[in-house]
């Protein structure tokens, strides 16, 4: 048995980088799963990450070495989203990451907020720290720079960070190498926002491919197939994945969600009923008199967006428990 981090994920397939060379002098082996993993009790589509730390036993065949996967170590931390082909079954994306690096731009395609919204009450409930990060930058106007600083004030105000960028010009991208630098960092973003070409900018050497928006529905194309992590050259490690259309949530509860809009949560010791409270039609809500009274402890944006989650988890709560 050699051990080793998983660094590409092709559905039946996984790449592991091992620690010490097979007998046949391979350090990447490509392996299969033998054996079932579980995580949580959740239906997952895919039971290991890039980033697992993973046991593999090298098979030798005619033609070349494969290996079997055989154990995994367990998780400093993970990020999993509902399936998109399989709604009440999960993806993992990557496990022991250090941060995530969420790309988003203001035009082509246009900025949502509920997304990035969406994308935190992904990695928030796991502990990890996100950066948003601002593509495009040599495009905006006058129009596109308000609206980015109305982005910068509203996340930084609840302790994110946000950063401007552009992969045509090179503003900011040094000074998003420095955050990287050392870490282990989950890339992600909508399609379309320029991730690939903005991973080139930090890391030239890799060369990833890129696409543009397709010209028929004007949302991005998907350049990045599977899940792969890549070593940086000014240290650190890459996790890239595939651009995501649309993010939901059948594995969380709805106090999941009100606990993991942060400045919800902090308000929450000021409501009636303290961290049972929904924020909705609670008497002595605190979170619905900063609305109301516009205090900006928590924004009307973020709280109509929360809102919005909160019933669609509900509604998809109430259906699981049906089909059960």
């Amino acid at each position: 048995m050699i051990e080793g981090t998983v660094v590409k994920s092709t559905g039946s397939w996984y790449n592991v980088l091992l620690d010490a060379p097979t007998p046949g002098g391979d350090r990447e082996l490509r392996c299969r799963v033998a054996g079932k993993f579980r995580l949580d009790d959740l239906n997952l589509t895919n039971p290991i990450a890039v980033g697992d730390r993973v046991s593999v036993e090298v098979e030798t065949g005619s033609d070349a070495e494969t290996g079997a996967i055989r154990a995994i170590a367990d998780r400093r931390n993970y990020v999993v989203r509902q399936s998109p082909r399989r709604k009440h079954d999960l993806h993992l994306l990557a496990s022991n990451v250090d941060q995530a690096i969420l790309i988003t731009t203001i035009i082509d395609p246009g900025v949502k907020l509920g997304f990035i919204d969406r994308f935190l009450l992904m990695t928030e409930p796991f502990g990890i720290p996100t950066i948003i990060v601002v593509n495009k930058a040599d495009r905006y106007g006058e129009d596109e720079m308000e609206t980015y600083q109305v982005i910068h004030d509203l996340y930084t105000d609840i302790g994110y960070t946000v950063l401007l960028v552009s992969a045509v010009s090179g503003q900011g991208i040094e000074e998003l190498r420095h955050l990287m630098e050392g870490k282990r960092n989950l890339l992600s973003g909508q399609s379309g926002v320029g991730k690939s070409t903005l991973v080139n900018a930090v890391e030239p050497r890799l060369e990833l491919r890129t696409g543009e928006l397709s010209d028929y529905t004007g949302k991005g194309q998907h350049t990045t197939t599977f899940a792969e992590l890549f070593q940086l050259s000014f240290g650190g490690e890459l996790i890239d994945t595939p651009g995501i259309k649309t993010l939901g949530f059948n594995y969380l509860k709805p106090q999941d969600v009100a606990h993991n809009f942060r400045e919800i949560f902090a308000l929450s010791e000021e409501c009636r009923f303290g961290g049972s409270c929904l924020h909705r039609n609670e008497p002595g809500c605190a979170v619905k008199e900063s609305v109301e009274e516009g205090d900006d402890r928590v924004t009307d944006l973020r709280y109509y967006s929360y809102l919005q989650i909160l019933e669609e988890v509900e509604g998809q709560n109430y259906w699981e428990r049906r089909k059960v």
